[in-house]
């Protein structure tokens, strides 16, 4: 009878210890990366590259100041079909915690560097259709070895 307790108790103490152990990784959450795929319109390059130059890189700028992002890049890529983007814009941010509230972080920065309010902004970037089309966002995480 002593055996079998001991026995259970050993059992126990292995159920508890796995988990534990299978907690322990190898690597740590890094920073996060959001990438745009853009399809720039016909015509448009230089214009939509000017637009980037100017408003979006300043604000970009001034969220590396704040903290909220830690680097930016656009890429220029070689679509090799009519839907494949020929532009990426590359932002990381430090961690996911930016993301709770970013809008709200952001905004002030988009203001005061553009004079152009949340609404304004949203419009303006309406207008851009004509420039580019977003075909869309992919979120990547860096994994770092500990």
């Amino acid at each position: 009878m002593k055996r079998l307790y001991g026995l259970m108790v050993c059992m126990l103490l292995v159920l508890f210890a796995v988990p534990a152990l299978a907690q322990e990784r190898p690597y740590k959450d890094g920073p996060v990366t959001i990438v745009t795929s853009v399809k720039v319109v016909d015509g448009q390059f230089e214009n939509y590259m000017a637009y980037l130059n100017d408003n979006w890189r300043r604000v970009m700028d001034e969220s590396k100041k704040a903290g909220l992002v830690t680097e930016y890049h656009v890429y220029g890529a070689q679509a090799h079909n009519p839907n494949e983007p020929d532009l990426y814009l590359v932002v990381t941010y430090p961690n996911m915690a930016t993301f709770d509230g970013l809008d709200a972080k952001m905004d002030p920065i988009s203001e005061k560097v553009t004079k152009m309010n949340f609404k304004q902004a949203d419009e303006a970037s309406g207008k851009r259709t004509v420039m580019r089309n977003i075909m869309g966002d992919m979120m990547v995480r860096e994994l770092l070895f500990k």
